[in-house]
């Protein structure tokens, strides 16, 4: 399968990520928002006792507005955007919504195909692809894939690439 050209991309993959991974970067940003919502309390709290009037209400709404149009922008524009496809020759990512990365590995040059699965992750059934190559740039990271579909792509890329249980040092 070609990879199409689109007005987005310059060439844009034709497989989309797991639909959870919206689910999933929202409850990583609702984590990042508690951490940064208890900073500022606890701050605020400091403040109180200084001879800086500083008002902290409006500083605390104006970060939960933040937060909360961050939760509702973010994970669906990433989802939007985190595309992936492998063919016969070749593993492709494309991901960002602002900063903007594809990333195209030939099969021929894979050396390792790895898996990452956090316990945020684990809970919403997703898992990340790395696939790793001699290039100095990094390895192509699909991420936010069904753990199923995840560990067939392993296999197929291992297969493909030519990567048994006996490779390695």
């Amino acid at each position: 399968m070609e990879p199409r050209a689109t007005g987005e991309f310059p060439i844009s993959p034709g497989e989309r990520i797991d639909r959870r991974a919206i689910g999933w970067w929202r409850a990583q940003l609702a984590l990042l928002a508690v951490i940064v919502l208890a900073a500022e309390l606890v701050t605020a709290g400091l403040w109180t006792w200084s001879r800086w009037p500083v008002p902290t209400g409006l500083v605390l709404a104006g970060s939960v507005l933040i937060l909360v149009a961050l939760l509702i922008i973010v994970p669906p524009a990433s989802y939007r955007v985190h595309r992936w496809e492998v063919d016969d020759d070749r593993v492709y990512a494309a991901t960002g919504w602002l900063w903007r990365e594809w990333r195209i590995a030939p099969i021929s040059r894979v050396q390792t195909v790895d898996t990452k699965q956090g316990p945020l992750q684990r809970s919403f059934g997703l898992v990340d692809v790395t696939v790793t190559t001699a290039s100095a740039a990094g390895p192509v990271i699909i991420t936010g894939l069904d753990a199923d579909r995840g560990r067939a792509l392993v296999d197929r890329l291992a297969t493909a690439a030519g990567l048994t249980d006996q490779d390695g040092t």
